[in-house]
């Protein structure tokens, strides 16, 4: 299905609830390495600042605390390249993720799994930061291979706060010719437009709420009161 809107049907949340069947569709290294064994994984990184508040602990309510929000409930992601559904009642480490993948005109479902979650104090001196995060890895089916790791990082010694995206993805084995085609000529590119494009939504939902406007609701599907659909549409975008 290509229509708009086919992530409300039952089809799509009954996709979302058989991962829980599926496996992480490929050997992950151990002992936190990358995986450089392999000329064919990518490995990807990007920094962005998104705003500063006082030096020290985060601050109750300020911008660390409002970025970890909009990074865990899948707000920060670029909609129009790609939107998730989850399960609400479920905890965050362990959760499932039916992805909505878009590219070319058309559109791929890519289930993931929640692997890690992050949440501590890193480093030392100058360099000691508050980290929180959280990390997800591909399944069986999805498209790639890989985790992506979203982190919201204050410097504790000067109180900038970032957003830092890290990962490692290659692709997956596929039959279709077609889509292996157009994957080979579009998914690099479109992974760094999501990068690109998330921090860049992030930053501007963060400065939205610190000037007043309401934080973004996590929306449910209609008679799925347990379903999440996020990033929820937001007036002119």
């Amino acid at each position: 299905m290509v229509r708009e809107g086919r992530l409300y049907r039952a089809p799509a949340v009954a996709a979302l609830h058989a991962l829980a069947d599926r496996k992480v569709n490929y050997g992950p290294p151990t002992g936190g390495r990358l995986p450089t064994w392999d000329s064919r994984w990518h490995i990807d990184s990007l920094c962005r600042p998104l705003a500063r508040e006082p030096a020290g602990d985060p601050v109750r309510g300020g911008p660390w605390e409002i970025a970890c929000r909009l990074v865990r409930d899948y707000q920060f992601a670029e909609p129009s390249i790609l939107r998730a559904l989850y399960r609400t009642d479920t905890a965050l480490l362990g959760r499932d993720m039916l992805l909505e993948g878009r590219f070319a005109g058309l559109r791929f479902d890519m289930g993931v799994r929640v692997t890690s979650v992050i949440d501590g104090t890193h480093g030392s001196g100058d360099a000691e930061s508050r980290v929180w995060g959280w990390a997800y890895r591909t399944l069986q089916g999805h498209l790639e291979q890989g985790e992506l790791t979203y982190k919201v990082v204050k410097r504790l010694r000067t109180g900038a706060v970032e957003f830092r995206i890290t990962g490692y993805s290659r692709r997956a084995p596929m039959s279709n010719l077609v889509v292996r085609a157009g994957f080979a000529l579009f998914g690099r590119p479109t992974q760094h437009r999501f990068y690109r494009a998330s921090a860049g939504r992030l930053r501007r939902l963060l400065h939205a709420e610190l000037t007043g406007a309401p934080p973004p609701a996590v929306a449910t599907l209609p008679g799925y009161d347990n379903v999440a659909l996020a990033p929820t549409r937001l007036a002119g975008g």
